[in-house]
């Protein structure tokens, strides 16, 4: 969508634009790109900080009913069931093929189960999972929340001051706290590598919210652009570049995702074929490849073997500030996919030398107690 008149915009939008944010559109919505920082710096700030990102204009949900975790992993190839309350998964919709239709988070809250996914798809996911489950469960879509991240390695020091209990929460937990005076849904989790939390918070209270955590002297505010290579950094797929309908978890390297319980029983689409590739292998896999010298290597551009043969392509690269070199990730076959393993990157006709490396390139520095 390139209209900006058509887009949806996020509860904070007078904010982002108070704050300088550079407006674009992405998944439907107008969002901030980057502000007057600049990329780089808001990649540091996250890095070294606390930064401050609008993620409202992902789906937000809950789901309802007798058994919800029992219903949902119909659709879902991750341990639902066995969560215990107040922890959250990382998981996928699956299709009858074995393709990723989107990646998700699924956090059990005891009586239900809240569900967050991505802002291109959450139509497709949410009429998904309503013509999936029918009345074996009740979705409850949240319209009226809005959903920031704060990341960095000042997060919990910054967010202890409003809420105590923040600081020992473990990663991949979730918790109702007060935070200024509002209650809000506090998960830790994020998308940069970084410790952090996600927190979702009534959408007419979002700008009072971020506006508390932005003057606290460690936080800055974030854009998309620094969010991307942030993740990439990490290692992290995004949902549309490297996982889609056309991969499936095995090739992706999220079967650590698939319960061992799930891999024995199935029963969730395209079953037969994710628990094949688990015991049989794949013909390709996603790698990290670290090109040499300073040209990046975008997505979709050719990976060729010593001889020039095409053995795959980049789905996310760019530049990554911290390691202050290009970096990339992408498809190779299986046989080229060991680390060190010598590649070359097509970039303007032009093959360029780089390496099979293992993932995250930067660190991940989740909480673990």
């Amino acid at each position: 969508m390139t209209d900006n008149e058509n887009l949806k915009t996020t509860p904070l939008d007078s904010l982002h634009r108070e704050l300088g944010g550079k407006m674009v559109p992405f998944a439907g919505y107008a969002m901030p790109v980057q502000y007057p920082a600049g990329i780089l710096k808001e990649h540091a700030q996250t890095r070294t900080q606390a930064g401050l990102f609008d993620v409202s204009h992902m789906g937000q949900a809950r789901l309802t009913g007798a058994d919800p975790a029992t219903a949902f992993e119909t659709l879902v190839p991750g341990d639902i069931a066995g969560l215990g309350a107040g922890r959250m998964r990382y998981t996928m919709f699956t299709n009858e093929a074995g393709g990723i239709l989107d990646d998700l988070m699924a956090t059990n809250m005891g009586d239900h189960l809240f569900l967050v996914v991505n802002a291109a798809c959450k139509e497709a996911d949410f009429a998904h999972i309503e013509s999936g489950l029918g009345d074996r469960a009740r979705l409850e879509i949240l319209t009226d929340r809005a959903l920031l991240a704060l990341q960095g390695p000042a997060a919990a020091t910054v967010l202890a001051r409003f809420a105590f209990a923040a600081a020992t929460m473990p990663f991949m937990s979730a918790a109702e706290m007060d935070i200024g005076g509002i209650s809000c849904l506090v998960t830790r989790s994020g998308y940069t590598g970084e410790d952090g939390y996600e927190i979702s918070i009534p959408a007419a209270e979002a700008e009072k919210i971020a506006r508390l955590l932005l003057a606290e002297v460690e936080v800055a505010p974030v854009g998309l652009g620094a969010r991307d290579s942030l993740r990439l950094e990490a290692g992290l797929c995004l949902y549309g570049s490297d996982i889609d309908t056309q991969t499936t978890p095995v090739e992706a390297g999220l079967t650590w995702a698939i319960g061992k319980r799930r891999r024995e029983e199935g029963g969730f689409p395209g079953a037969d074929v994710i628990i094949g590739q688990i015991r049989g292998g794949v013909s390709r896999k996603r790698v990290g490849i670290l090109p040499e010298g300073r040209a990046p290597a975008r997505a979709h551009t050719e990976i060729t073997d010593a001889d020039g043969s095409v053995i795959g392509e980049v789905t996310s690269g760019g530049f990554g500030p911290t390691i202050e070199r290009p970096i990339a990730m992408g498809y190779v076959a299986v046989g080229s996919s060991l680390p060190g393993t010598r590649v070359n990157l097509v970039v303007r006709g032009k093959a360029l030398p780089g390496a099979v490396v293992r993932m995250p390139f930067v660190e991940q520095r989740y909480y673990r107690g």
